[in-house]
């Protein structure tokens, strides 16, 4: 009798069984995938997903939500966004491509920023956002905004262009007027008096307010001097928040003064019906003034390198000062033994600089050097240097400052239109597939 071995089926059966079952998961896997995410649009080289306009869709909700702001068709909305992305993609590609890149060093202090700007320590708006699933959805996005912004500023000014008679024309003009007359930032506060004050109270008050000017006079800081002023109750002291306004945007009791004084000058007591102000002006920013305090300089630099490390370099850039404090000429030296490469033909000649137009390690040095005197080797981020002052001398730039800044207002209000118009050049140029 032949025996059967019926095994062998049962093992091939059961083999079969688990791969078409492994298979099957798999498949399903896959296909669930594809539900959670897929490709909606083929944009150039790169792709946009699903995932990606319904999170850009939610956010616009959640915000119209907030702000309490209706919203129009969700196809609509659809439709709009989808173009955001398509156009916001384009430009990522675009800033890859010429290489506009920010470091995490970068990316950290803007979200300090944002920190800040919500009254959080760095640590603390991090763990939000770890804690709301964000954090480096967050980071991305910061990073997308900073590429894309960068690289409109490079393209979209490149498109614009500003001729002189556009200049002229912007600063006759009563708009150009406005732009260019400069801000004040002034402290302010006020012994409040009233019709039913005596005149020996008013004569108190008065008297009051000006031994609190007097105090800021002598170096008495204002805010110090208002909250004192404050705490001792002998007057009711009131103040207004002004912030940063153009002369012709505060009180006509001001607004005369105020032109007139310097940055960091008080004025008062001022009388009026309800007191007698005092005001302090705090900052000044804009203006067509300009007065520049310039400074001549020629300096040699060494930089550790390959060859020469660190006391090498300091050894040689002494030995090069002791050869022209012996009777070498200091443009000879420079040209032979200069690191700096934007000077070195010069004969180590800067020019002259602004104020506040070297690096602050450089200017420290050069403040306290008196003129036709060689500085000590001294150390930047850039090397070892030493430095001499040809001359110094006061320079009014009002006149280029003044064209420079209408030119810059000029070139501001042809932005939003000149990138508007780039968007769409790009975006009719590109290759757009969508995807059902």
């Amino acid at each position: 009798m032949t025996s059967r071995k019926k095994p062998e089926p049962k093992v091939l059966t059961v083999s079969w069984i688990i791969s078409a079952f492994l298979t099957f998961l798999c498949l399903h896997a896959s296909a669930q995938r594809v539900l959670l995410d897929r490709v909606i649009a083929l944009v150039d080289e790169d792709v946009i997903l699903q995932s990606e306009l319904d999170i850009r869709i939610r956010d616009l909700q959640q915000a119209a939500a907030r702000d309490d702001r209706p919203l129009p068709p969700e196809d609509e909305i659809r439709d709009d966004v989808l173009e955001a992305l398509i156009v916001e993609n384009l430009q990522l590609q675009m800033a890859e491509q010429v290489s506009i890149r920010y470091d995490d060093d970068t990316i950290n202090r803007v979200l300090a920023n944002m920190a800040e700007n919500s009254n959080m320590a760095f640590d603390e708006y991090v763990t939000a956002l770890e804690n709301g699933g964000v954090y480096l959805q967050t980071r991305e996005q910061v990073r997308q905004q900073m590429m894309i912004q960068e690289l409109q500023r490079g393209m979209v000014n490149r498109r614009i262009t500003i001729t002189e008679q556009e200049i002229d024309n912007f600063l006759n003009s009563e708009m150009g007027r406005e732009v260019m007359a400069p801000d004040f930032f002034i402290d302010h506060m006020v012994v409040v008096a009233s019709t039913v004050d005596s005149d020996e109270e008013k004569q108190q008050k008065l008297r009051f307010a000006a031994d609190l000017t007097t105090q800021v006079e002598e170096g008495s800081n204002f805010l110090e001097v208002r909250a004192k002023a404050v705490e001792s109750s002998s007057f009711q002291i009131q103040s207004t928040d002004f912030g940063w306004r153009k002369a012709e945007q505060l009180p006509n009791l001001f607004s005369s003064i105020v032109v007139e004084m310097e940055e960091g000058e008080i004025a008062g007591p001022i009388e009026a019906g309800n007191g007698y102000h005092v005001i302090f002006l705090a900052g000044k920013r804009g203006g067509t003034e300009q007065i520049v305090k310039q400074t001549n300089i020629r300096h040699i630099m060494l930089s550790p390198n390959e060859i020469r490390n660190e006391d090498q370099t300091i050894a040689e850039i002494q030995e090069l000062r002791q050869r022209i404090i012996s009777g070498e000429d200091f443009a000879v030296i420079a040209r032979q033994h200069s690191d700096d490469a934007t000077s070195v033909v010069a004969g180590g000649d800067l020019d002259w600089v602004n104020e506040g137009g070297m690096p602050p390690e450089f200017e420290a040095v050069i403040q306290e050097l008196e003129e036709n005197a060689l500085s000590e080797p001294f150390e930047s981020a850039t090397g070892w240097h030493i430095a001499e002052v040809l001359g110094r001398r006061e320079t009014d730039l009002s006149q280029q400052y003044t064209r420079s800044q209408a030119a810059n207002a000029l070139r501001n209000r042809k932005f939003d239109l000149e990138l508007q118009n780039w968007m769409i050049e790009i975006r009719e140029k590109a290759f757009v597939e969508f995807i059902d």
